[in-house]
């Protein structure tokens, strides 16, 4: 069964393929590339920026199409969402200008961070104590994996379980890919046949791979369900539960270990908790039930 496109999904699609024929690469910086940064509301926290930031003036995170993190306009440029609101709160507490450096997905930002061709990547990412070896992980928010199909076809789809058997589109070496895994095991032990996950390189590609009928469902984390099926009136959304495997996942920013940035972004996201631009942002976009108390150092290992 097919489902129209939403123009919303058309338009970051369109921005997709022109990136592709462009090559990555394309930014977004706060200024339109006039190169002004901001008053730093915490002097001290700019002074502790490595001497590189300092002189550029500029933090350059990674970003892969992920909505409502980071949507892509139709030039293949400007760059909307709660990563872009959370980059420019950051950039006026360390006094730089924040740009977006599109990137294909996940291993391509990490990878991009550990050559230095990138300084942070506000997610959403899982902090694992595998990942913490090699960057510092400040935790903003929680998630729990939801499942997005057709409202037509979410007939005696009560909850996650009920789509063992399925396809399932799934972000490659993404959270909700590791969810995914844990759902097919859960199928398994109810002896029914596992979910079969379609892995492709951002959230936008599997929403249209449920729109087109080629996956029964697209596996993506809460907020970004949320965010989707506001949008798109024809979507719906179940999500994962423990007894499913699923687990409450810490997301976090990452910075690579080597560069100093991770205790100064831990401070950093410490002011907007405290000036309340981080209930601010959340509130904008609908997250409240993801919140967290504080953020978090390196949270992962130091759970260990």
């Amino acid at each position: 069964m097919r489902h129209s496109f939403g123009p919303r999904f058309l338009l970051v699609l369109t921005a997709t393929v022109g990136l592709a024929l462009a090559g990555c690469g394309s930014t977004s910086g706060d200024d339109e590339g006039s190169g002004n940064a901001p008053a730093a509301s915490a002097p001290a926290l700019h002074d502790a920026l490595p001497e590189s930031i300092r002189e550029s003036k500029v933090l350059t995170f990674a970003g892969d199409s992920h909505p409502p993190y980071r949507t892509v306009g139709q030039d293949g440029k400007t760059i909307t969402g709660i990563d872009k609101d959370f980059q420019e709160a950051l950039g006026k507490v360390l006094g730089v200008r924040t740009e977006i450096a599109i990137v294909d997905n996940l291993p391509a930002a990490l990878q991009g961070m550990l050559s230095n061709r990138y300084d942070a990547f506000n997610g959403p990412v899982k902090a694992t104590a595998e990942r913490e070896n090699q960057f510092d992980t400040v935790t903003w928010m929680t998630t729990r994996t939801s499942y997005v199909l057709p409202r037509k076809a979410a007939a005696g789809v009560e909850d996650a379980g009920d789509l063992c058997g399925t396809k399932v589109a799934v972000t490659k070496a993404s959270i909700s890919a590791e969810q995914l895994a844990h759902l097919s095991d859960y199928c398994a032990q109810r002896g029914e046949d596992k979910v079969t996950p379609i892995e492709l390189d951002d959230t936008n590609a599997t929403v249209l791979a449920v729109q087109s009928g080629r996956a029964h469902a697209a596996a993506t984390t809460q907020a970004s369900a949320i965010d989707i099926v506001k949008q798109q009136k024809d979507l719906t959304y179940v999500t994962q539960t423990e007894e499913q495997g699923a687990t409450k996942d810490n997301l976090a920013l990452f910075v690579p270990k080597t560069s100093g940035l991770g205790p100064v972004m831990h401070k950093a996201f410490q002011e907007l908790f405290e000036n309340g631009d981080y209930a601010r942002i959340m509130e904008k976009w609908g997250l409240t039930d993801v919140m967290v108390e504080k953020p978090l150092l390196n949270v992962a290992t130091s759970e260990r």
